[in-house]
């Protein structure tokens, strides 16, 4: 292998690139859950993220470097193939980006990406060796939602954004179960932790495919009861049986109406159930092995099926909040994911 090939596969190495294709769906079920478009702030905030998450990676191999030298000699760093004044280098400069992009979404989505950086560093650098470490990083999962969800929403839409709660927090669960589970992939030897996580999963998967729909209000949805995902409001100022809806589907067009919406309603439904059956399926059977046995290999193998299930749990929250269109393009990067991860650990 040439120099300047192996000196880029130990970066995607050290920042872990396959995993970089379960990031800009935190941004786009964030989009989603606001009942916003994605717009150009959303690819701003998707940018944000990866750099903050890139920076995550590079600085917890440096912090972790002497451990790693014992029981991962092979990474990047405790290897020599790249230095560590450059790691922490390449998380400053990732950092800084990812601020500066989230600044040009706005002030609040700045504001929000200074607490996921804050979080990500201090995960990294005191937090992670500790009980409050599996929470940092759910919460630092449930910020980067909430980052797409801010920025999408801009300045004028604060209400929008705050919808984006209940998929937060549903995502930054599976990330706690998962971070959980990671504690022991160098060692193995907890069958607790893997039985904890595939129960906490399950139960996501319940919540996401059959709960309530997330936010039928907003420009995509209409008002919550409505059938057909419009505006019953009049036209013009007219009352009464003189109004016209808004339904684009002409007079005596309401039954029509009502049986579309309620088709659309099932697809999304279906779609929806689809996407939670995906995400379980991902992550049920590596989690059942490692529990049967929590050897190391098993242990990193449900670790990685826990990461690669963020992506149809990403779906799963937009199909529940109704944007079809956006869990379907989430839902896309999960091929890219699974090819990639094949070549380099996600662990």
């Amino acid at each position: 292998m040439s120099t300047g090939r192996a000196v880029t596969r130990a970066w995607v190495e050290l920042l872990r690139v396959p995993a970089l294709f379960t990031v800009p769906g935190d941004s786009l079920a964030g989009a989603a859950a606001t009942g916003l478009r994605p717009n150009h702030r959303t690819l701003l905030a998707i940018g944000s993220s990866l750099c903050l998450y890139e920076a995550g990676m590079a600085l917890n191999d440096w912090a972790d470097r002497a451990e790693d030298a014992v029981e991962r000699p092979e990474r990047p760093l405790p290897s020599g193939r790249i230095s560590a004044p450059a790691a922490l280098a390449a998380a400053t400069v990732l950092t800084a980006t990812g601020l500066a992009l989230a600044s040009r979404a706005g002030r609040p989505s700045l504001a929000m990406a200074g607490a996921l950086a804050g979080t990500v560093w201090a995960y990294d650098l005191g937090l992670k060796r500790t009980p409050a470490g599996p929470a940092a990083m759910a919460a630092a999962r449930g910020l980067d939602l909430l980052l797409g969800a801010t920025a999408t929403a801009g300045l004028g839409h604060g209400p929008s954004a705050k919808a984006a709660a209940p998929s937060a927090g549903a995502l930054a669960a599976h990330t706690l179960a998962v971070t959980v589970v990671s504690r022991r992939e160098a060692q193995g030897g907890s069958s607790a932790a893997p039985l904890a996580a595939l129960a906490a999963m399950t139960a996501l998967a319940w919540w996401v495919g059959g709960g309530r729909w997330g936010n039928r209000g907003g420009p995509r949805g209409g008002r919550p009861g409505s059938p057909l995902g419009g505006e019953l409001r009049p036209r013009g100022g007219q009352t009464g049986g003189q109004s016209r809806f808004r339904l684009g589907l002409g007079p005596g067009g309401l039954r029509g109406g009502q049986n579309i919406g309620a088709a659309l309603d099932t697809g999304r439904q279906a779609l929806r159930g689809a996407f939670a059956l995906a995400y379980i399926g991902t992550t049920a059977k590596p989690l059942f092995h490692a529990a049967l046995n929590p050897s190391p290999p098993l242990t990193q193998r449900a670790v990685g099926g826990g990461i690669r299930a963020m992506i149809p749990l990403q779906a799963a929250l937009a199909a529940r909040a109704g944007a079809a269109g956006t869990a379907l393009l989430t839902v896309a990067l999960a091929p890219a994911a699974r090819k990639f991860a094949r070549k380099v650990s996600v662990t």
